[in-house]
């Protein structure tokens, strides 16, 4: 048993059991290290993933899906997060943020034919927002669309596309009517062989099997069918699932905290200086209390988050909370863990790894000062 349970169902602890165990026989530590060094996607981890039925787990039962609620996935997230960064992302994109909009916002026709083989892994999806000069300003986007005939034109470029490069179908925000802010924007679902369009990977820090991209579309045609819900109408989309985005990457560092935690210790426990162990010595237990205490307060803002979304309560400070709470925490937990290590971690290996990946946790899905607007506004009104 790697971390607490107290608080799960049995079939909480039977989800996180069976996931860990499935990643363990297919993404060893080994392995994670060379796809890491790589920058290769982890595709043997993402079917083995589909053939258990996992990218399932939040598709409702009408699709093939399991309909989880917001805590089963955020145990499945946490140790998803626990064993690796990367997986996790690639899981993500294709069954949290491609799967939901299709899910929720997709015609009929659409989630027929695409929702079945999604869940079969023999697809990926991803999703694009981003833009040069407007990442937390969804609604600032140069992208446009233009209708011609039974097709749209699709122009502009997005960047930090996580998996762009691996997916089949994107969904890409453009605007529709250019004057009309965020009312004038609508979603698309691109397919990636469309000519006009281009990938190219970009270079990251961490989180190296789930590359960034930059997306060029250039009259890139899409059929009007292939719009997500009406024109002009997709500001409440994109905030629809901002709740559930939130509480899955804080339960990700949740569970990347842990592993953290599990890698110092286990070194601490071996390393010997001046004739005795480094844990007998204050300057460095003391970090390792601190390093459980931030753990503990990450995990227990994100459950709070996640039984308050499965309460129906409106949960946008919870969520908002611990997503700022669990990815600071996590960073700081890397950081205390590297000084522990000292050059053991600061070499190649599975500590610089997991520093590396940790820094992203303030920045992706609503860098910590945009969040903190939220949580302020809500707060006076």
């Amino acid at each position: 048993m790697p971390y607490k349970t107290f608080g799960f169902s049995e079939q909480q602890i039977m989800i996180r059991d069976n996931v860990l165990g499935l990643l363990s026989r297919v993404l060893p530590a080994d392995k994670i290290q060379e796809l890491d060094a790589a920058s290769a996607f982890p595709e043997e981890a993402f079917q083995a993933l589909a053939a258990d039925g996992w990218l399932g787990l939040p598709i409702a039962e009408a699709y093939g899906g399991a309909g989880a609620g917001n805590r089963d996935m955020a145990v499945f997230i946490e140790a998803m997060g626990y064993h690796h960064y990367g997986v996790r992302s690639a899981y993500m994109t294709t069954a949290i943020y491609g799967g939901s909009h299709l899910q929720y916002h997709a015609s009929e026709e659409l989630r027929r034919e695409l929702l079945p083989p999604l869940i079969q892994g023999q697809l990926k999806m991803c999703i694009a927002y981003s833009e040069p000069d407007s990442g937390s300003d969804a609604a600032g986007i140069r992208t446009s669309a233009v209708r011609d005939g039974d097709d749209y034109l699709l122009n502009g470029q997005k960047v930090f596309i996580t998996n762009a490069h691996v997916a089949d179908f994107m969904v890409v925000s453009a605007k529709t009517d250019p004057a009309a802010g965020r009312r004038g924007l609508s979603l698309f679902l691109v397919d990636a062989r469309t000519p006009g369009l281009t990938v190219r990977p970009m270079d990251p820090l961490g989180a190296r099997t789930s590359l960034p991209n930059e997306v060029f579309l250039d009259d890139v045609r899409v059929p009007a069918e292939r719009r997500l819900g009406e024109e002009n109408a997709a500001w409440p989309m994109l905030m629809r699932g901002l709740n559930q985005e939130r509480l899955l990457l804080a339960a990700t560092s949740a569970g990347h905290c842990l592993k953290i935690l599990e890698v110092v210790q286990e070194f601490a426990a071996t390393r010997r200086t001046f004739g005795k162990p480094i844990t007998e010595y204050q300057a460095v237990s003391h970090k390792l209390a601190d390093m459980h205490m931030l753990t503990e307060t990450a995990r227990l803002a994100t459950y709070h988050a996640a039984d308050m979304l499965d309460a129906g309560e409106d949960a946008v400070l919870e969520t908002t909370t611990a997503k700022i709470v669990a990815t600071e925490n996590n960073f700081r937990v890397a950081d205390l863990g590297m000084q522990i290590m000292a050059g053991n971690g600061y070499v190649a290996g599975e500590m610089q790894r997991l520093f590396r990946e940790a820094r992203l946790g303030p920045i992706g899905g609503g860098t910590s000062e945009i969040l903190r607007n939220v949580i302020s506004k809500r707060m006076e009104s």
